[in-house]
């Protein structure tokens, strides 16, 4: 039984600012690499086999949680959001001419203009996943764990999402039949444990 772990990247000065990133390489902020070099992933997540998105916010993020380097995969780059990216979620939404859709309108059919869809997103993540063979932790972007955790919870893009991303939390996966563990796992912090 094969169980993927989906761990988000930590805070960029973008994210903080609300803009769109996609697949635009942006990097840590200065906060966020003491917030993640103080935390370590748990066990036995420790030991499993360590994935990031290739781009530099998702492989830092897992260099500082595990303390070695990443195997990393085109296929966990986020979704390409393309004329958006860069741009604030909160402009867009507020131009009721920007196509712009809060995530619970969506479908797996959304596609921001030039950019991706949810549908075109698992078509690029399935053969990855397919391909797992133990178990893995993969460092990346919302917008692919929401499309892993959309098929796991059977939830189709429309309606409230049956879970919440939270950062510093392993959300798990069994692969076998892709399903998704009910409560994420958070990260550990080894200063603060007796």
């Amino acid at each position: 039984m094969t169980k993927l772990a989906l761990l988000r990247h930590g805070h960029t000065h973008w994210n903080r600012a609300g803009r769109i990133q996609g697949r635009s390489d942006i990097p840590l902020d200065d906060d966020a690499r003491p917030e993640l070099a103080a935390a370590r992933l748990p066990e036995p997540w420790d030991r499993a086999a360590l994935w990031s998105s290739p781009l530099l916010r998702a492989s830092e993020t897992a260099r500082l949680v595990s303390g070695h380097d990443p195997l990393t995969s085109d296929a966990l780059t986020e979704m390409n959001w393309g004329d958006w990216e860069g741009l604030c979620g909160v402009d867009l939404i507020a131009d009721p001419n920007s196509g712009y859709r809060h995530i619970e309108d969506w479908s797996w059919d959304f596609r921001p203009p030039n950019g991706e869809s949810p549908a075109e997103v698992w078509t690029r993540l399935e053969p990855w996943l397919n391909g797992l063979s133990s178990d893995s932790v993969a460092v990346c972007h919302i917008g692919i764990m929401r499309v892993i955790l959309a098929r796991a919870w059977g939830w189709e893009f429309a309606g409230p999402a049956p879970f919440q991303i939270k950062r510093n939390r392993l959300y798990i996966v069994d692969m076998t039949t892709l399903t998704a563990l009910p409560d994420p796992v958070r990260l550990i912090r080894p200063e603060t444990t007796q």
